[in-house]
């Protein structure tokens, strides 16, 4: 019997090398360490049901066509057939390669925690609480495997206290009970439990565990009560596209061994083997397959019926297994699956010590007891993981019909119920009931999908960091430098801070004390990496690891003051900037911008998306076109009318791939050009801007001459820009679009100006509490998918008193005559305190 402090010893005494030198999949040395049995620790797993004489075809006859084909018969799979069933499809079928669970769901650790730091996250993990604890057993009577036993987070420092105080204060918003326990409330809870290094707990008394087996066969006898068809041993071989008078690219059947099924919609939920699917339809999936384990425990004596335990500081779990445990946690050096094998199922590979050993040391601290205890068996499983722990949803971009359901960082059983049911929504209305923007595929550029050593970096650092607290202005250290601005070294020069949103390099702040470059990535030193030493960037980042004002917040608190003050300058580049062209062009911005933007050329109107329940899929400004000459990048040629669409950057993919959808189902013959790279933009915001820029434009900018909301081509420093008078800080101020090839010049010529008038630059730090004092309103922060204008005091972005019809008016209509049901609003606090959002 293999105890956890021999294992802890052994890895003590060898010589210490890289356990994953060239991050390349090795061979594994379980023979190393402790020897146990490698098993999963259910009762009953699916594998064991196979009849061996069926293996060798489908489970039953492939129908000829299918109004939904889901691939992968995983938890995802199962939830989303199930809630497709219930919203009343006929038709639908799911296709798994082997047997229901074969994957990844089999080895899962089936771990259900309520409280996560997203409200859209909680009410995900609630309806999943609901399917297993209750829906399943009360529609089919088979008991799902729901174990409620509870949950206690583990706090050993002030900050994760406050972390777990700020996330029962969301739970209670959501009637998730929950509790902070002081030590002594804690060890009466969890006898076994050392308590003498704690801040506290954060107790949840209604959490639990999941069984795979049971909760996957009862979703599927659920389903197929319904109508519809779960067939196994049914690998998927391609998939079928057509491409229609559109030239749109959509989803016309599933190829199998043993025959096809038309259909005009297809679900990835494929897991480790969803990017081989999305590879049959050209869809890029940013997923990597790693490594991921646990150990089963021997018997101990006083844990049944104890909760389980996540010690985040300590990177482990601790899940209760009748009269043992299930020990396991997020490493920093896990282990790449780079070959996939489409072979694999019901599989499970050695364990390597080496890897895993840092976890049984914060276990030992934790329950002392496990010191003496025995090691019963190893689960090391493939899991998939994506660039920012959260799940891939949605449809491609690439391909009309194809859905994603993948990519559930071993959180697929936790959020698969909640995850399945939008995902439902979202294949029969369109679009999911909550706001699931964190987990729509189309929050990624497509530059960065198939860019794989970003997938893998990015992909590495959300998993080391799965277990940390989650700090309002962290930033990656990961796949950086992606995507940089034509002004980017000479900020960098001046001492900016950079942010990071979605590949680009933004500016958040100046450093007073010179530059702070963002390194190549050091993978925090495993590898044999060597990690990085006096790292400037990492150093002024963990400085923002607080709760409360940085060190760093008179800087910029100065910057702010000046805009107000004087006048600053933005590098606002990283702007999302696509023209809408072509005959059917103002057709298209009536129906799809709630506000009026076919005004006189000239005119620049910030406007609001949304979709047809109302809520507000972006917001933007649009400039009309005056017809003309072309003057690329600054003016494309056109037949028809022409918009200029300027959206924020790290919403710029979703803003794209929502006007395409749109475009498309509409039929219109228009034309959307992305010219982000092209041009850059230069803001100029403050009571001194139009003293400034009198010097650098060749332009009357009077109040007659150029009025708010206005555009115009101009010279800069001798150089064709658009100029545009807006402001997003409540300020005078102008945007200057430039070619790329100008913005160095015309940034310059703008400082030179501004010297005597006290210009400075500033960031997105800085915006933030500048458009907040305002009242102005920030997509994904104040506004989201599931917020209405009414609701959010954007009302004058839409045309309601007009006749014109536009995509979300029909619901705003009946939310204005039945009343709203909240309003967003804005309170002053007399204590200084920092305030973030939701």
């Amino acid at each position: 019997m293999a105890l956890l402090s021999r294992a802890l010893r052994t890895a003590i005494a060898r010589p210490r090398r890289s356990p994953c030198p060239d991050l390349q999949l090795r061979p594994l040395t379980g023979a190393a360490g402790p020897t146990a049995e490698k098993s999963v620790p259910y009762q009953r797993t699916l594998k064991a049901a196979r009849d061996p004489a069926a293996a060798h075809g489908p489970t039953r006859p492939l129908p000829s066509t299918a109004s939904v084909v889901v691939i992968g018969g995983g938890s995802l799979g199962c939830q989303t057939l199930y809630h497709l069933a219930k919203l009343g499809v006929g038709g639908a079928v799911l296709l798994e390669r082997e047997r229901l669970t074969s994957g990844t769901t089999w080895h899962t650790a089936g771990l259900l925690w309520q409280l996560r730091p997203s409200d859209v996250e909680v009410e995900l993990l609630a309806h999943t609480r609901r399917v297993v604890s209750r829906d399943l057993e009360e529609e089919t009577g088979l008991h799902a495997g729901w174990i409620q036993n509870g949950g206690l987070f583990i706090a050993s420092n002030r900050q994760r206290l406050d972390e777990y105080k700020r996330l029962m204060t969301l739970g209670k918003s959501y009637g998730v009970e929950s509790h902070v326990l002081s030590p002594a409330e804690t060890k009466a809870l969890y006898p076994l439990m050392n308590v003498d290094d704690l801040y506290g707990t954060l107790y949840v008394p209604h959490d639990g565990t999941m069984d795979p087996a049971g909760t996957c066969t009862a979703l599927a006898r659920a389903a197929t009560a319904r109508g519809a068809q779960v067939i196994e041993n049914c690998p998927v071989t391609g998939i079928r596209v057509r491409t229609d008078d559109f030239g749109v690219r959509r989803v016309a059947a599933v190829e199998t061994e043993h025959g096809s099924i038309q259909t005009p919609c297809v679900v990835n939920c494929a897991g480790v083997w969803a990017g081989a699917v999305g590879h049959m339809a050209g869809v890029k999936v940013p997923l990597v397959a790693m490594h991921h384990a646990y150990v089963v425990t021997e018997r101990i004596e006083g844990i049944q019926n104890m909760p389980n335990v996540r010690d985040h500081d300590a990177s482990v779990y601790l899940r209760l297994q009748g009269d043992a445990l299930s020990v396991g946690g997020y490493e920093c050096n896990p282990i790449f699956w780079d070959e996939v094998s489409d072979k694999f199922a019901f599989g499970l590979f050695d364990l390597d010590w080496d890897v895993f050993t840092q976890h049984i040391e914060g276990a030992i601290n934790r329950v002392p007891v496990l010191e003496k205890t025995g090691v019963k068996s190893t689960v090391c499983g493939p899991e998939s993981f994506t660039p920012d722990h959260k799940p891939l949803m949605g449809e491609a971009p690439e391909l009309r019909g194809f859905f994603l359901g993948c990519g559930f960082n071993s959180a697929g059983m936790m959020l698969g119920g909640g995850c399945g049911q939008e995902l439902a929504h979202w294949i029969v209305h369109g679009r999911p009931e909550k706001d699931m923007y964190g987990y729509d595929i189309r929050r990624f550029p497509r530059s960065l999908t198939d860019h794989g050593r970003w997938v893998r970096e990015r992909s590495h650092e959300a998993y080391a960091k799965n277990y940390s607290v989650v700090f309002p202005h962290d930033e990656p250290l990961a796949g950086r430098n992606m995507r940089r601005d034509p002004l980017h070294e000479e900020l960098l020069r001046q001492g900016c801070v950079f942010q990071e949103r979605h590949g680009w390099e933004r500016p958040g702040w100046f450093n007073l004390h010179g530059p702070a470059p963002v390194l190549d990535y050091d993978y925090y030193g495993a590898y044999g990496r060597e990690e990085h030493q006096d790292y400037t960037y990492r150093q002024l980042l963990a400085a923002e690891y607080t709760f409360s004002f940085p060190p760093h917040h008179d800087v910029i608190k100065k910057e702010c003051l000046a805009c107000r003050g004087a006048a600053a300058v933005f590098d606002m580049s990283y702007f999302g900037k696509f023209y809408l062209v072509g005959l059917d062009a103002r057709k298209a911005a009536d129906w799809l911008f709630s506000a009026d933007v076919s005004r006189s050329p000239g005119s620049t109107v910030y406007t609001c998306m949304l979709n047809h329940r109302g809520g507000t899929e972006s917001d933007l400004t649009v400039s009309r076109l005056a017809p003309g000459p072309p003057i690329p990048p600054l003016a494309p040629a056109f037949e028809g009318d022409g918009y200029y669409l300027a959206v924020g950057g790290a919403v710029a993919q979703h803003s794209w791939s929502h006007i395409t959808t749109v475009l498309q189902d509409k039929g219109l013959r228009c034309q959307l050009i992305d010219c982000s790279e092209d041009l850059g933009m230069i803001s100029i915001q403050g009571p001194a801007s139009r003293a400034i820029l009198q010097e650098v434009l060749d332009a009357d900018l009077s109040n007659e001459a150029f009025p708010f909301s206005t555009h115009k081509l101009v010279r800069a420093a001798g150089h064709l820009v658009r100029a545009v008078r807006l402001s997003f800080v409540g300020e005078l101020g102008w945007e200057l679009h430039a070619p790329r090839a100008s913005c160095m010049s015309v940034y310059r010529a703008v400082m030179a100006a501004g010297a005597k008038l006290g210009l400075v630059n500033a960031g997105y730090r800085d915006i933030d509490p500048l458009s907040i004092e305002k009242g102005y309103r920030h997509w994904h922060v104040d506004l989201r998918p599931d917020d209405s204008p009414l609701e959010v005091g954007l009302a004058f972005t839409c045309k309601l008193k007009s006749s014109i019809p536009f995509l979300g008016r029909e619901a705003l209509e009946r939310q204005r005559a039945t009343g709203l049901p909240w309003r967003l609003v804005c309170f002053t606090l007399e204590e200084k305190v920092p305030l973030f959002g939701l």
